[in-house]
């Protein structure tokens, strides 16, 4: 069977332009999933208490339509271009000129640049495709977390089956080394958590966090992890220091480990091998 060839600024371009619009859907998911739990959450609390969960309407990923949460302007198609939209209108709703957050055509130009880079990175293939799909994940989990200190399970859990069926070919590592990441990336932190809570009696992190890291150690191997685990928490302690001193919050405030985590996986994704090396270099 002949290969596939395509031109790698082409692929680069195709791929920023499906970046541009998976960013769009990842403004979508980021919004509304939290909801969606919220809500199954409500359900089944009334299930459990014998009574009948309250009528509502239908609300998930793809309906009601997307509108304007100030007056409920219903955005159509041509109002909603990634980037391009926001810039015409100025960052206003069409309707009552409401002010439309920054961080939407942020995210469509986040995940359009990450999808560029790894097509340039990787070339045509199943790794820069898997790459692609990492980093859509990462994005998503990162605002999810920021927002509501959730990393939901119904994108933690397929990301880190998918990692260990992409490594069954060895996309970015050996099948030995995701399946022992996967379990070493969980079993780390929950080390960590109950010591913690043994300690202090408190709680330090979430179990998303734990599902979070065995999904990256299942698309990057084992090898990673120490890495990942480093990087994450040196930022974040320097982002928590940071907001205590400047924004004068209590350290009884709780902090969200996902974003830090998510972003240590970006760069182990891209730039993991080499650093290990470098540091193993000034180690040897």
């Amino acid at each position: 069977m002949p290969s596939v060839y395509m031109d790698p600024l082409l692929f680069t371009a195709i791929s920023f332009v499906v970046g541009l619009a998976i960013g769009s859907f990842l403004n979508v998911v980021i919004y509304r999933l939290p909801k969606v739990m919220e809500r199954e959450w409500r359900e089944q609390c009334a299930e459990l208490h014998g009574e009948t969960p309250p009528a509502a309407p239908r609300f998930n990923l793809a309906s009601p339509p997307s509108s304007c949460p100030a007056c409920g302007h219903r955005i159509r198609a041509i109002e909603n271009v990634p980037i391009l939209s926001y810039l015409v209108l100025r960052g206003k709703c069409a309707a009552c000129g409401a002010r439309i957050s920054a961080r939407y055509p942020i995210v469509e130009l986040v995940a359009g640049i990450a999808a560029a880079y790894a097509a340039w990175r990787f070339g045509l293939g199943w790794t820069a495709i898997g790459a692609m799909l990492f980093l859509w994940c990462m994005i998503a989990l990162a605002f999810i977390d920021f927002d509501t200190q959730l990393l939901p399970d119904s994108i933690t859990l397929p990301l880190l089956w998918a990692g260990l069926l992409l490594n069954l070919r060895g996309t970015f590592v050996d099948l030995q080394s995701a399946v022992i990441g996967a379990a070493a990336g969980y079993l780390i932190l929950w080390v960590v958590y109950w010591g913690f809570k043994l300690l202090t009696g408190k709680e330090g992190m979430g179990f998303g966090d734990f599902k979070l890291l065995a999904a990256i150690g299942a698309w990057l191997g084992w090898k990673a992890l120490p890495l990942v685990i480093l990087l994450s928490s040196f930022v974040g302690a320097v982002v928590g220091i940071v907001l205590i001193v400047l924004a004068r919050r209590g350290r009884e405030v709780p902090m969200p480990f996902g974003p830090y985590l998510a972003a240590a996986g970006v760069i182990a994704l891209f730039w993991g091998e080499r650093l290990v090396n470098y540091y193993l270099g000034l180690i040897l």
